[in-house]
């Protein structure tokens, strides 16, 4: 016994509807990946483009109600904005916080801040820098 198929000869009639389908799907899939692409694209140009102030914490020194800090800046010539530093105590608890406003020509700034505490704080973190 033979089993007997029902299938049409290849090329003959064009492709079967599946085959449509699925090269639209292909289709649909390359546009979609290609705008993702460009979305991601655009985010990480605008988070490293748009980012005119940033900031690291160089020193701290721990006082009885305050901690100073040492913080260089780098920013656009010209570009005023502020950074955000907060204090702990030793059992997590933040004591401080406060905001420090950096402006004017100069691209690199090197300056000691104090950040006045509740009770004596153990470290000086750096939380982040917004241009104005």
């Amino acid at each position: 016994m033979s089993a007997s198929t029902t299938r049409l000869p290849e090329g003959r009639y064009g492709r079967s509807s599946d085959e449509r389908a699925d090269h639209k799907l292909r289709i649909a899939a390359v546009v979609l990946g290609a705008l993702l692409v460009a979305m991601l694209g655009y985010f990480a140009w605008h988070y490293v483009a748009k980012n005119e102030i940033s900031a690291e914490v160089i020193t701290f020194e721990q006082h009885k109600d305050s901690v100073q800090v040492h913080l260089e800046v780098r920013k656009d010539a010209g570009a005023s904005g502020y950074c955000t530093i907060r204090s702990q105590a030793e059992n997590g608890a933040e004591v401080g916080r406060a905001d420090f406003r950096f402006s004017g020509d100069a691209t690199r700034i090197d300056k000691v801040v104090t950040l006045r505490t509740t009770s004596p704080g153990t470290t000086a973190e750096l939380l982040g820098c917004h241009a104005d």
